[in-house]
């Protein structure tokens, strides 16, 4: 009995797509034959994405979305559906972080992040999951933290945002499986993004962390290219409401 890891003919909508995880995703869904929608405020640097998408081959369409304004994200995804011609596929990967000490977060900065990593993903979520019932079937995967299983010092919205990220994960696979629709999440380990540069800065932070980590490398963004492309397909079409670290066995080993 074979595995069926090509996404051929599926249809994917990918936020926070014009760099970091957003980007890598994007092309990993390409790659395994989906034809993907991309996401992010702005439009003019998701023109590079779904240039390299289109040069290996495949198609990509840019979507201008800012998760924050809530009022613009059904249209953006039925942007993204209508040119397309439907949604099988949702990656909800748009994030935003800034480190501060619990004592001096403001009511901005709380709103800013928790708004965009939970409730913004949550109304994609709920706008992709209209359109995917209505076609029948969907996978959703969401992009949990290390901060959804433990406290980080100095990132206390950030941890609040992804560890609700979880929960709403497992509550929404269970609510939606019988219409056909799946949701997972990963939890990415440390990736060295523009997002977390401000850690990479240090050398005792990364002597540190490497300490902590027991394949002692930091995550390269293809690590998370494989396990998008299992969740969202076929090979794991018996896989619902589960979040999977990609952390070279950090939470293992704690």
């Amino acid at each position: 009995m074979g595995v069926n890891f090509s996404l051929a003919g599926r249809r994917a909508l990918v936020t926070g797509a014009s760099r970091g995880i957003g980007r890598a995703l994007a092309l990993a869904l390409a790659e395994a034959g989906a034809d993907v929608a991309i996401a992010a405020r702005s439009l003019a640097d998701l023109d590079a994405v779904a240039g390299d998408i289109r040069a290996a081959g495949g198609r990509a369409v840019a979507v201008g979305l800012d998760v924050q304004d809530t009022g613009r994200v059904g249209a953006a995804v039925a942007e993204a559906a209508t040119a397309l011609g439907g949604l099988d596929i949702l990656i909800n990967n748009a994030g935003y972080e800034e480190v501060s000490p619990s004592l001096d977060v403001t009511e901005a900065l709380w709103d800013r992040i928790v708004d965009t990593n939970l409730k913004g993903a949550f109304f994609v979520a709920q706008a992709a999951a209209k359109v995917m019932i209505a076609g029948g079937r969907g996978s959703i995967v969401n992009l949990c933290s290390l901060t959804s299983y433990v406290g980080i010092p100095t990132a206390v919205p950030y941890g609040a945002s992804k560890t609700g990220l979880l929960g709403m994960t497992r509550a929404l696979s269970t609510e939606w499986s019988p219409r056909g629709i799946r949701v997972n999440a990963i939890a990415p380990g440390y990736f060295h993004t523009d997002m977390t540069d401000v850690f990479y800065r240090s050398d005792d932070w990364r002597a540190a962390m490497l300490a902590k980590i027991p394949q002692g490398r930091f995550g390269a963004l293809e690590d998370l290219a494989g396990i998008a492309v299992f969740l969202v397909g076929d090979a794991s079409a018996y896989i619902t409401g589960q979040c999977l670290a990609v952390d070279g066995g950090y939470l293992a080993s704690i």
